[in-house]
């Protein structure tokens, strides 16, 4: 986790404001700080964390990018060369200590000069940069610091792309370049291949006696024993020859209480303890438990007792573990399902995609959009690889609110080069990742890249997956050597060795990305997979009336058909791509799916749409629910957009909230009743209890469109397990039921919407208000709280 005090010397913060000079990159571009005067390239302010096209735009040399078609103005600026410069004035080294320019976000290809001289380098945006400016560094006056951006676009193009490697649409330059993904272009974001120092800039100053790491983990947990084994390996640095005589002080306290405090003796730099806690609470996920946790130091003393150097980590004590097989089948259904502390969990939760296109605005989103994960009473996040790793505020996040995270690696939907060079990028970049973030108890899956396993088929090369020297050499050695206790996936979905010697059958996958046709969300596609976990499934639901205006020009609002700025907004990289064009068509074919037309009407379209989606989620999340622990768990597609664009999230770029999310807020209550589909012309009425305490309530269904009662009983449910409190016969016709479960602890309603397809928008409607569901969530809303920055 993130360090909460350590005694690493000083920093001085180089956030603010720089000056920025660019230009095309050529041939004959300036490439060092000398060089510019000649040029005669612009120079304008720039914010630190920032973008370069956020300071075009402060300064008014663009149009707002995520408006109408303006995002295509930025393509022409993929190929400059930018300057970022600043001054400051550093304070005496004193003997033996280091200077150290640490980069926490550099996009991407960059050149670091200080006081003229190349001091550095760097290439990959991912992960921090500490470049060693001690014996350039001039006390007590003004130091100039360069940092050179070059094209990424151009960088990658350098790249010999060789036929084994293979992408789609306008990624190719993206191969070998270390990028999120998504920037080149997705169905979910735009092409924004920008550059930027996009993270905190600071100075900081090393003694030369100082710890270096420190890892905490669980080795054996028991919850009703209230005891535990942590384990604690650190490693220090000093110029000091005689070390005999110190000690490591190590100790563990919580909200005053210590619960460990021993003194070992140095022998050497590097060492590890385990230690045997009594009377300590357990770290469990929301809803299983509370989410204790404990500041964890470790001191070096010397002989005398002075603290030389120490580091405080906030921890939780947990053990957690993924107990899967490589193969689901009829004769040997298999598995994939969470443990904490030895408790299964069933997984309810949501994918997180990037918060904006911009990743310098990133922080500002997440105190809200995390607000909305708890307030849908998720308890795992997976993070998607085609993303940047997110920071440590977002884990700290996750370890006190109890939502377990999943973390792909930065890889996504791509053939990625299998070159000695890339493979020792791709481990390096492994190696930062799982040291900064392995401390986090939330943190529960290292997962080796989003859909790689999948590409190998769609590339048609009929290649084996397990022959992939990054998902299952590199990463995974990466993980056992640096975070040992926590599980590794090596794709989502894997296809195992088993899976493809039982002829790659992908609806053996215990494991998948469940998204198929997406023309029914009751199809067979969805309902006859055995899949025991889905890890992506969505379906698209339009934004609000209101986002929509702020995303296009008003001539562009509609019709949807045949629109050139609906069809920028599905997302289409560049104008000339039609890739993405049909999800458009697909939003629509959804809409008349369940309605039997598409209205005509942009509002009634929206309100078909929003149901559409909203139906379509609460489907498959109690489908998952009401198989527990035949299925144990789901991560639905997706919680926001990170660019105002039209999609699978049920949260839109401007903070609307579609109808979905009222939906699948009442589908993830702890304690959910759920009517199933019909079985001989019955359907059953199951509770699902994701608690570890027993309930015991009363179920009540209504026909609303009679108003008669259909049932009315007691149902006692286990913890953590589910119940039948009965069935009632099939409704002859179309209506929409309401489920309402009382009990002492837990009430909430929840609908079922009953009888064969095609139905009537009216009345939808008209059950939509008497199930209380709040017009709210309905076009013209008001909950758009626009804070985008657009």
């Amino acid at each position: 986790m993130s360090d909460v005090g350590s005694r690493t010397g000083d920093f001085l913060p180089l956030n603010g404001t720089w000056s920025l000079t660019y230009g095309p990159q050529s041939p004959t571009a300036p490439t060092t700080p000398a060089d510019l005067a000649a040029a005669s390239w612009p120079t304008i302010p720039a914010t630190v964390p920032g973008n370069v096209e956020l300071d075009l735009l402060a300064a008014g040399l663009i149009h707002e990018p995520s408006y109408a078609n303006h995002i295509y103005d930025l393509l022409p600026f993929e190929h400059y060369r930018w300057f970022y410069r600043r001054s400051f004035v550093p304070s005496p080294l004193m003997p033996g200590h280091r200077a150290i320019l640490r980069f926490h976000g550099l996009d991407c290809m960059a050149t670091i000069f200080l006081n003229g001289q190349p001091v550095g380098s760097a290439a990959n945006m991912l992960v921090s940069h500490d470049v060693d400016i001690t014996g350039h560094l001039r006390p007590g006056v003004e130091n100039e610091l360069v940092v050179r951006l070059d094209s990424a676009v151009l960088a990658g193009r350098e790249h010999h792309i060789v036929p084994g490697e293979w992408t789609r649409g306008c990624k190719w330059e993206s191969l070998a370049i270390r990028k999120a993904p998504h920037m080149y272009g997705w169905d979910i974001m735009p092409r924004l291949v920008t550059a930027g120092l996009w993270r905190d800039v600071e100075l900081l100053i090393l003694p030369p006696t100082r710890i270096d790491y420190v890892y905490w983990g669980t080795l054996a947990a028991d919850a009703a024993a209230r005891t535990a084994t942590v384990t604690v390996s650190w490693d220090f640095v000093t110029d000091q020859p005689d070390i005999f005589g110190w000690q490591v002080r190590l100790s563990l306290a919580r909200e005053g209480r210590t619960v460990h405090t021993s003194d070992r003796p140095v022998f050497c730099t590097h060492d590890r303890a385990d230690l045997r806690l009594d009377d300590v609470d357990l770290w469990f996920p929301r809803g299983y438990g509370l989410q204790p946790l404990y500041d964890a130091t470790v001191e070096l003393l010397d002989p005398a007792g002075a603290v030389l150097a120490a580091q405080t980590t906030r921890i939780g004590i947990r053990t957690a573990h993924l107990r899967r097989t490589d193969i689901t089948t009829p004769e040997r259904p298999g598995e994939f399902l969470f443990l904490v502390n030895n408790l299964p969990i069933f997984v309810r939760g949501t994918n997180w995609v990037p918060l904006d296109a911009f990743h310098s605005r990133d922080a500002g989103h997440l105190p809200a959009v995390f607000d909305m994960v708890t307030d849908l009473n998720c308890n795992m996040i997976r993070c998607w690889g085609g993303n940047v790793y997110e920071d440590h505020a977002f884990f700290d996040l996750c370890d006190q609110h109890g939502i377990m995270v999943w973390q792909d690696f930065a890889l996504a939907c791509c053939l990625y080069p299998q070159t000695d060079a890339f493979a020792h990028v791709i481990r390096r970049e492994a190696e930062a990742v799982v040291a900064k973030l392995r401390n986090h108890p939330s943190l529960v899956l290292w997962a080796g890249n989003n859909e790689i396993d999948e590409a190998h088929s769609w590339a048609g090369f009929g290649a084996d997956p397990n022959t992939d020297r990054l998902s299952r050499q590199v990463l995974p050695d990466a993980v056992r050597r640096l975070d040992p206790l926590r599980d590794y996936l090596p794709s989502s979905p894997y296809r195992s060795p088993a899976l493809v010697a039982a002829g790659n059958h992908a609806h053996l996958k215990p494991e998948d990305h469940l998204w198929g046709p997406r023309n029914d969300f009751k199809g067979a596609y969805y309902t006859s997979s055995p899949a025991h976990f889905a890890s992506e499934i969505g379906y698209h639901g339009c934004p609000a009336r209101e986002s929509l205006a702020r995303m296009m020009d008003p001539e562009h609002l509609w019709p949807w058909q045949d629109n050139d700025q609906w069809f920028t907004r599905s997302v289409r990289p560049i104008p000339s791509f039609s890739g993405h064009n049909g999800r458009i068509t697909l939003m629509a074919t959804q809409i008349a799916v369940l309605f039997g037309a598409v209205p005509a009407d942009m509002d009634g379209y929206i309100l078909a749409s929003q149901i559409s989606q909203a139906e379509a989620l609460k489907f498959f999340i109690e489908h998952f629910r009401q198989a527990k622990f035949r299925r144990t768990g789901i991560i639905w597609w997706n919680l926001r957009d990170g660019w105002p664009i039209i999609s699978d999230a049920i949260v839109d770029y401007y903070g609307c909230k579609k109808l979905a999310y009222l939906f699948v807020k009442r589908s993830q209550t702890d304690v959910c009743p759920i009517c199933a589909e019909p079985a001989e012309g019955r359907h059953r009425l199951i509770v699902v209890n994701d608690t570890l305490s027993p309930v015991t309530g009363v179920l009540q269904v209504t026909d609303l469109d009679t108003g008669a009662r259909l049932f009315d009983g007691p149902c006692n449910v286990p913890a953590n397990g589910k119940a039948e409190a009965g069935s009632i016969l099939a409704p002859a016709g179309r209506t929409m039921l309401l489920l309402r479960w009382s009990s002492p602890d837990h009430s909430t309603v929840n609908h079922y919407l009953a009888g064969p397809r095609p139905f009537s928008l009216a009345a939808y409607s008209r059950w939509l208000q008497a199930a209380g569901l709040s017009t709210s969530y309905l076009p013209n809303q008001s909950e758009c709280s626009f804070q985008s920055g657009a």
